[in-house]
């Protein structure tokens, strides 16, 4: 199954430490109150691949302290994200949210956008369509896959697709090999 909110943990965490970092906690981050759609620039996504390697250091911290940062772990995010040119770390989250809104909709294959909330709902008719499902597990799966459509954001700014697509090598290069093909199993 490949929906957003269930794959956003794990792509967040592979994308190195800074959608880890841009996307603290748990997938609920991505809800639309939660979610602060920005315009990307080149600028912005360049500072955001750059700031990777010095969030990496604190990636278990961060972690490690899900939902609960200490002021000490809070200054270090910040002064990561303000060494990058960003206001501060939510500012940095808010890219790196961005970023991924745009990767769950993009076939790499084809390099077309599609927006994540209709792939979710098509991924809902297959799986009501699946009888090879056994049902309460169908039921279980719809009934999470609903709550995630419910909570996914549409894309406000298309030209979000063109910024990431020109820095789409240098992203999947932080990605693992699982989350490059778009698929989960």
């Amino acid at each position: 199954m490949s929906t957003l909110i269930s794959r956003l943990r794990p792509l967040v965490v592979a994308l190195g430490t800074g959608l880890a970092v841009a996307l603290t906690g748990t997938a609920g981050a991505v809800a639309q109150e939660d979610f602060k759609q920005i315009e990307l620039s080149d600028s912005l996504v360049a500072s955001f691949i750059a700031a990777q390697k010095d969030y990496e250091p604190l990636a278990k911290k961060l972690i490690d302290a899900g939902e609960k940062l200490d002021d000490g772990l809070s200054k270090e995010l910040d002064d990561v994200a303000k060494k990058h040119g960003f206001a501060d770390f939510a500012n940095f989250e808010d890219v790196g949210a961005n970023i991924t809104l745009v990767l769950e909709g993009y076939d790499r294959e084809s390099g077309t956008f599609s927006d994540p909330k209709a792939l979710m709902q098509k991924e809902l008719e297959e799986i009501k369509a699946d009888a090879s499902i056994p049902a309460n597990d169908k039921k279980e799966i719809l009934k999470d896959l609903e709550q995630e459509i419910a909570a996914v954001p549409q894309l406000q700014y298309p030209s979000n697709v063109d910024v990431v697509k020109k820095h789409l090598k240098e992203i999947e290069a932080l990605l693992p090999d699982e989350a490059d093909d778009g698929e989960d199993t």
